[in-house]
């Protein structure tokens, strides 16, 4: 089961923009709390317009999710109240819906274990 936990349209201004290490423009789209059963997802997806499917930019695009899940998801979280097993830091060139493939996308997915105040990256 899904639940929105919070969710930005995107607009020509983005509400909520993030630096990140590579410097590209990162926007968050939505966060999103996932009972898996076992386990509560927390998932952050945001917006990178300027990522690209290129093997080069795989360690500038893991730097960034780290980068996002230590200075603005371990926040959100507390901010926000929530508890969550793991949390999914997404990238994607647009905006697109959860759960619906769209290969015209470039995606990209770390997974992480929050562990005394930092992101520690999770193997699925």
């Amino acid at each position: 089961m899904i639940r929105l936990a919070f969710a930005l349209l995107l607009a020509a201004t983005p509400v909520w923009s993030f630096e990140v290490p590579s410097g590209q423009p990162v926007d968050l789209q939505e966060v999103l709390i996932d009972d898996l059963g076992d386990e509560i997802w927390l998932r952050f997806r945001f917006v990178a317009p300027k990522i690209s499917r290129d093997d080069a930019m795989a360690e500038v695009n893991a730097q960034d999710m780290l980068h996002l899940c230590q200075e603005t998801a371990l926040t959100y979280i507390s901010d926000f109240e929530l508890d969550g097993d793991v949390i999914v830091v997404s990238l994607a060139d647009r905006p697109t819906e959860f759960g619906v493939a769209d290969p015209d996308a470039t995606q990209f997915f770390e997974a992480f274990r929050a562990d005394n105040g930092s992101c520690i990256w999770e193997s699925y």
